[in-house]
């Protein structure tokens, strides 16, 4: 079969892959904790899940505008400006199903041969992979461990061209799980006075999920709420990942092409869904609030049960689920942990050269399972390092 050369400049995720071999080996008896999916282990809250079978019944079973039902753009709109202070209207809102599209649909429409794409790595795979199947050139902005995973802001200022359109940003992050603080994004707006050609994608799906202090938005800033592109959705606060909704706050020059790109691709999300997600975002908090205080327990668990393996050096989250330990001490490869972890520990995570390739040396965990199965892990971890350092 013949097909575009742009098709091998695509990556996956190698989570679902991992998911993959671990299902197998289960398949063949074999007991495995999975730390390696980014999932809420929780039920999607009940008046969420009876809002949409309300819907259901109701009707919500055809097709919809595009952008999304106006009344959730209203719900999302009024959320944004009491979440984050920055004042939205419905109309700069798009919904689609899950928040991978709102990736697509903007790199979509500013990537193109000559142009750069500034990206957090280690990150989220999908966003290098998409920039470089777009044709424009992907432009790491690295996240070291002793400044704790945030942007080098030094080294990121050397990087924004003439040719730079877009500077993506991921907080709370993954894998790492830092969160940016409203100085580091001070920073990055100073740089771009005098640049209106330079958009800033926003992820904040993990927003909800911080430990101490609070969540940041670049586009609260002076001046950026007009290049700020907010990424949100529902799978994370609300354990609704196979609800597949999510969303994007745009400037509004952009809406159309967005919406162009949507009508192209996937016509709209699903009516009934999206019933249930003004639920989400009206009704009461207090299953995020106990999602939350729950995977704080759990790392702290993680975090300093990682510490206690030799060769292992884990800093605490601080916030999203994951945990990104340096296992340079163990000598061991990052591709190399993954699959001996797996196959001789019975633990499923991920290399972190997955996240790109500033991530060799590092492992992503993630700590969406229960207190007892991730001390379990961490012990089956801890001989596994202790039989490969003999």
């Amino acid at each position: 079969m013949v097909v575009s050369r742009k098709m091998m400049s695509l990556g996956t995720e190698t989570a679902f892959e991992v998911l993959a071999k671990a299902r197998a080996l289960e398949a063949q008896g074999k007991e495995i904790i999975h730390l390696e999916i980014g999932e809420p282990d929780f039920d999607t809250p009940s008046h969420i899940v009876e809002e949409g079978a309300a819907a259901l019944r109701q009707g919500y079973t055809h097709y919809g505008p595009t952008p999304g039902l106006p009344e959730l753009r209203e719900s999302i709109a009024r959320n944004v400006g009491e979440t984050r202070g920055v004042a939205v209207s419905p109309n700069q809102v798009v919904v689609t199903p899950g928040a991978k599209p709102i990736m697509f649909y903007t790199i979509l429409a500013l990537a193109q041969r000559g142009v750069e794409i500034i990206y957090p790595n280690p990150g989220f795979p999908i966003f290098e992979s998409m920039i470089k199947f777009c044709g424009a050139k992907a432009v790491p902005m690295r996240l070291l461990e002793e400044k704790g995973y945030h942007p080098d802001i030094e080294d990121l200022a050397s990087k924004i061209n003439s040719r730079t359109r877009l500077i993506i940003i991921n907080s709370p992050q993954n894998p790492t799980g830092s969160v940016m603080s409203r100085e580091d994004l001070e920073a990055i707006a100073g740089m771009l006075k005098g640049r209106d050609d330079i958009y800033v994608l926003s992820d904040e799906v993990y927003k909800d999920i911080i430990y101490q202090g609070e969540h940041h938005t670049i586009a609260s800033l002076p001046g950026m709420v007009d290049r700020t592109i907010i990424l949100d959705g529902f799978s994370k606060s609300y354990a609704m990942t196979g609800w597949r909704l999510g969303y994007g706050v745009f400037p509004e020059q952009l809406v159309p092409h967005i919406v162009k790109l949507a009508v192209n691709s996937v016509s709209c999300a699903a009516s009934f869904t999206q019933r249930a997600a003004i639920k989400a975002l009206e009704g009461t908090q207090d299953p995020v609030r106990d999602m939350v205080e729950e995977f704080g327990r759990r790392r702290k668990i993680i975090a300093e049960g990682l510490r206690q393996i030799p060769g292992i050096a884990c800093p605490e989250p601080e916030g999203a689920f994951y945990a990104f330990p340096s296992i340079k001490g163990t000598g061991i490869p990052s591709q190399e942990f993954q699959e001996r972890a797996l196959n001789e520990a019975g633990v499923a995570l991920l290399s972190g050269t997955s996240f790109g390739a500033f991530g060799e040396g590092y492992v992503r965990l993630s700590y969406a399972n229960s207190q007892e199965n991730i001390k379990k892990a961490l012990e089956r971890l801890g001989s596994f390092v202790s039989r490969a350092r003999r």
